[in-house]
């Protein structure tokens, strides 16, 4: 019995070894196709480039535009977001980083009509923190694309997104104050997505503060939301740091946001994200 019962034992710690091979395998496979696959999109700018309206809630003004660059759905790439998790897993951040902002602003010159280029529209742009403070970057390139393309560093706007958390806020600061220096101005996304909200606020001291969607759905509906929210906001009037809203998709939204005093606000209720540069709007209520 004893030798049945080791035979036994053997047998599935080999099909477990086997299986854990297999899966590693499979694995790898598709890890080194999909590295494959974002070098192609790189090499081919085989990115879609959308712009969504960010406006003014006391005029209605479009004051500015975030840009996403989004592949092509796939089978390797089912969705926008796998595909940057993944970037984000790879040694290529910092080059994929440089190339969306080149083809960000490129397009964005190249789509947007002169009079809103000249006129200091701002463009949003996303930057990973951990690019900034990576050793490879250079400060001066992202100046030397807005000088070639004929735009000021003073209307771009460095979005940092909150879910990446910074551990270092001191070194960062000092980063972020060269780029102040230089004209850009600072946004932080997400905000009261993660616990690391209100520490990177005070640090960071950045000029735009982007709520994150998940305080915005429904909040005329929702006390624990509307209070944190009202912290927020009276942080940024003590600091003089502009509030935007994102993920507006209902009037009732917009209309309470505004009545609380935010300053701009982003979603689809104003604007979609789209490949033409097109105004956003304030719906009417219903």
């Amino acid at each position: 019995m004893s030798h049945e019962l080791s035979a036994i034992s053997g047998t599935n710690y080999l099909m477990s070894y086997m299986r854990y091979l297999n899966n590693r395998i499979k694995k790898e496979s598709l890890y080194h196709k999909r590295f494959r696959k974002m070098q192609q999109i790189i090499q081919q700018q085989s990115l879609d480039t959308y712009f969504q309206p960010i406006i003014h809630l006391k005029n209605g003004e479009t004051i500015g535009y975030e840009v996403f660059n989004r592949p092509e759905q796939s089978k390797l790439f089912p969705n926008t977001e796998i595909f940057y998790d993944f970037v984000g897993q790879t040694d290529q951040a910092f080059i994929f980083d440089y190339f969306c902002r080149n083809i960000s602003i490129q397009r964005f010159v190249i789509r947007a009509p002169q009079e809103k280029v000249e006129s200091g529209v701002l463009l949003f742009i996303n930057i990973h923190p951990h690019v900034l403070l990576d050793s490879n970057y250079h400060s001066g390139e992202t100046l030397s694309l807005l000088q070639e393309f004929g735009l000021d560093p003073k209307n771009v706007v460095l979005e940092l997104t909150e879910k990446s958390a910074v551990t270092d806020f001191v070194q960062f600061e000092k980063v972020l104050s060269n780029y102040r220096a230089q004209g850009y101005r600072i946004a932080v996304d997400d905000v009261g997505s993660g616990y690391n909200s209100l520490k990177t606020l005070v640090y960071l001291k950045p000029e735009f503060i982007k709520l994150d969607r998940s305080l915005i759905q429904y909040i005329d509906q929702n006390v624990e939301q509307q209070e944190l929210v009202s912290l927020i906001m009276g942080f940024a009037e003590k600091t003089g740091t502009r509030i935007i809203a994102e993920g507006v998709e209902r009037a009732e939204e917009l209309e309470y946001i505004r009545n609380q005093g935010a300053d701009y606000a982003q979603g689809y209720a104003i604007g979609r994200p789209k490949q033409e540069i097109d105004p956003g709007r304030i719906p009417e209520m219903v």
